[in-house]
């Protein structure tokens, strides 16, 4: 997603909560301590996940790389979307199915039924049981 700040309450009320809730660790980049090189890091880390979530929102070319990296490693993409931002997104990645949101707390909704459907809650939400 966009690293813009007036993005930030997208992360930290919609994404991270929703992805928590499924029973997953959430993870973004810029809100973790590293000395790696950013592009490095982020490839290792898609690597490491078992599914990679793409906000579109912004139209960053940086997110759809690294969505597209994801899915040559045949990992799941959720592709995420604000609403007002819908008809920006491209061409390429229109055929697949994106959330489209409107606030935050909308996107978490949707996200965790979303990840929970298509890719099974996760262990930690087992724990919470």
């Amino acid at each position: 997603m966009s690293f813009e700040k007036e993005l930030d309450n997208v992360w930290e009320d919609g994404i991270k909560p929703a992805v928590e809730d499924a029973g997953y660790d959430p993870h973004r980049i810029d809100k973790e301590p590293h000395i790696d090189r950013i592009d490095a890091k982020i490839i290792a880390d898609i690597k490491d996940s078992k599914f990679v979530i793409a906000d579109v929102t912004r139209q960053k070319q940086g997110v759809y790389f690294e969505a597209g990296f994801a899915l040559g490693l045949n990992r799941p993409v959720i592709w995420c979307v604000r609403e007002d931002d819908l008809k920006n997104i491209h061409f390429d990645t229109r055929q697949y199915n994106h959330i489209v949101w409107k606030t935050p707390e909308d996107l978490k909704e949707k996200l965790y039924d979303c990840i929970c459907a298509v890719i099974g809650r996760g262990k930690k939400s087992e724990e919470k049981s």
